[in-house]
């Protein structure tokens, strides 16, 4: 199987399950916002946010080494397993530990109030990476689309249950968000037989070693996203209040449509970076495939931009709908984000952590340096501004950076033209009030940036016109 088909055949596994699943997530939008309060929402949030960053620190981001190791030819897998899950054990008891502390000295009312559910959020989502990242590093593709499907339903029908029917609020909002991958976990874990692999009285140093060298320098990755995705929402708790973070929260579900693509393409992706590596791009398969994924990315996102308005009022119900002027702004921060993602596979591959730490690093302290210059200013919108700032300059600074590794052939000035080009619709669509002038305008936008990468496209679509007439001729099928 060729370079491009082995990424379509993933991208392919991993959209079946991902699109219907999140779409049938967003349609909820409406069930959340109109049950749970502005409060609600902004709760759940930050402790989300928060595990999202103990479940990296805690078990020593162990999920990236598994993966990494995982794809190698002679990979151990028993030592593999072992040591992921003592760092995942540890984790646990630290957390453990942490919840006590609070308990004793009493840092966060909702801290103990909501321990329990915590501590069970932290427990499914640390485990959860670990089985997923060894999942795609033995090419287990097909299992974990079926997987998704599971913990899509799964946490699509207790959020129906738990908050429609029952009545729970934000305490059936948290287990229906763990009952979900947890059930994701129960269904690989069987299926990729993991725990038989698992050998706890060995020590594995080597391999312990080797893969905590390569885990632990992207602890300071994985933080700088952290602060990048979340550290705004602790601002925006210390300056506009907890409902001001519920608004703000919600303002990334319609980013969802173009994140899902992001999160399919970033997973197959990797995989295909690691196993095809060339410097030199003789074949033209990474400069190709990043200006695939940049076209497509832009003009999604100059789409939704044009229709923000319209989203807003299907998704957003009562105080929700002020999430609508934020959307923009996340939404160009998803696109920078993927190419970062495009980029970080590329580090992958020649295992350069050091250097995909360093970007994000530098755009973690200019998140936290805008946004606490920002939102005091101009609120809530500050922080979406601010990450959309943050994401392109880890995005620039990563591509300067590129060429060290790898030479691409891409259009850096139309691009750059087109990435201006979306943040003048988003200006615009604050801007103007009345819709029929508003929509004229950002139709012609997106019409704009659509002209711009009209040649792209047409050499896409020349391109798989003659893959699609070689296989006919060959009598075999794409993938």
């Amino acid at each position: 199987m060729n370079r491009y088909a082995y990424l379509l055949k993933n991208i392919g596994l991993l959209a079946l399950s991902s699109f219907a699943t999140k779409l049938m997530s967003l349609f909820l939008v409406p069930l959340y916002t109109n049950i749970l309060t502005t409060a609600e929402y902004g709760t759940y949030d930050l402790f989300s946010a928060t595990v999202s960053v103990l479940e990296t620190v805690l078990t020593l981001n162990i999920q990236a080494a598994v993966l990494r190791f995982a794809l190698e030819k002679d990979a151990n897998r028993k030592a593999i397993v072992s040591v992921s899950m003592k760092c995942f054990f540890a984790g646990c008891v630290i957390a453990l530990l942490g919840i006590g502390v609070n308990g004793m000295l009493h840092l966060s009312e909702a801290g103990e109030d909501y321990a329990v559910l915590f501590f069970f959020m932290f427990f499914v989502r640390a485990l959860s990476e670990i089985v997923l990242a060894y999942t795609r590093g033995i090419d287990r593709i097909a299992d974990l689309s079926i997987s998704s499907v599971i913990a899509s339903i799964v946490t699509i029908g207790c959020n129906i249950v738990f908050l429609a029917v029952f009545q729970w609020g934000l305490t059936g909002y948290f287990l229906a968000n763990i009952f979900g991958p947890l059930f994701q976990c129960l269904y690989l874990l069987r299926k990729t037989r993991m725990l038989g692999e698992m050998r706890l009285r060995q020590s594995y140093r080597s391999e312990s070693k080797n893969m905590l060298r390569y885990s632990v320098p992207l602890i300071a990755n994985t933080i700088s996203w952290w602060v990048n995705v979340s550290f705004d929402r602790y601002v925006i708790l210390l300056f506009c209040g907890v409902s001001e973070n519920g608004i703000y929260s919600v303002a990334s579900k319609i980013p969802t449509i173009l994140n899902t693509i992001r999160i399919v393409f970033e997973q197959a992706w990797k995989l295909s970076a690691i196993m095809d590596f060339d410097s030199d791009d003789k074949s033209g398969f990474f400069s190709n495939t990043y200006k695939a994924y940049n076209c497509a990315m832009v003009i999604l996102c100059s789409m939704i931009i044009m229709l923000d308005r319209v989203l807003a009022k299907f998704l957003y119900a009562k105080d929700f709908y002020a999430a609508w002027r934020y959307v923009p702004w996340l939404t160009i921060a998803v696109v920078f984000n993927a190419l970062s993602g495009y980029i970080g596979g590329i580090f992958s591959a020649e295992k350069a952590s050091g250097m995909y730490a360093g970007s994000t690093t530098i755009g973690a302290v200019l998140n936290i340096v805008l946004n606490i210059a920002a939102i005091p200013l101009i609120g809530t919108l500050g922080a979406a501004v601010s990450t959309t700032i943050c994401y392109a300059v880890v995005w620039a600074f990563q591509l300067h950076h590129l060429k060290e590794y790898i030479k691409l052939n891409i259009n850096i000035k139309r691009d750059v033209i087109t990435y201006f080009l979306l943040v003048v619709q988003s200006i615009i669509l604050l801007l103007l009030e009345k819709d029929s002038w508003l929509y004229i305008v950002e139709a012609g936008l997106f019409g704009l940036i659509f002209l711009l990468y009209l040649k792209d496209i047409m050499d896409l679509g020349a391109k798989v016109k003659n893959k699609i007439d070689e296989w006919r001729k060959r009598g075999t099928r794409p993938l």
